[in-house]
């Protein structure tokens, strides 16, 4: 009984083996895709494809010129960003530092920081001096 069951399993894997290989298309053949069906029976002769292969190499450096161009204008506009950013700081820095020292020159401002010196306004008005050649 179980040399029976071997050979029906056997005959069965025979079977499956013959199925698999006749689904397999020939090793000369080519699949059937579009590419193909249009290469063969399509609008498109391989001799035309051949001759289109410049072109078609043309166009795909064009399109990488295309990218990279791009890719440099967006360097380009995020390095504008940034500087105009930088220029903005520096803007304010030279606004509140002329705005200090403006305020830091004034009369009283600099009465108090010479106060400490022992220096003090005068009150009265400046004398005019006057030479003469005789004196000389």
């Amino acid at each position: 009984m179980t040399n029976r069951l071997r050979a029906e399993i056997l005959e069965e894997e025979e079977i499956e083996k013959e199925l698999i290989v006749e689904e397999k298309p020939p090793a000369g053949k080519l699949p059937e895709n579009f590419f193909t069906l249009l290469l063969q029976k399509g609008v498109v002769s391989t001799e035309a494809a051949t001759r289109m292969l410049p072109f078609l190499f043309f166009v795909a450096f064009l399109g990488m010129i295309y990218i990279a161009n791009r890719h440099m204008a967006e360097n380009n506009i995020r390095d504008i960003d940034k500087l105009s950013k930088q220029v903005k700081e520096l803007t304010w820095d030279y606004k509140t530092t002329k705005a200090e020292l403006s305020y830091r020159s004034t009369l009283t401002e600099v009465e108090k920081k010479t106060d400490t010196l022992g220096l003090k306004t005068s009150v009265e008005p400046p004398q005019k001096l006057t030479i003469t050649e005789d004196e000389h």
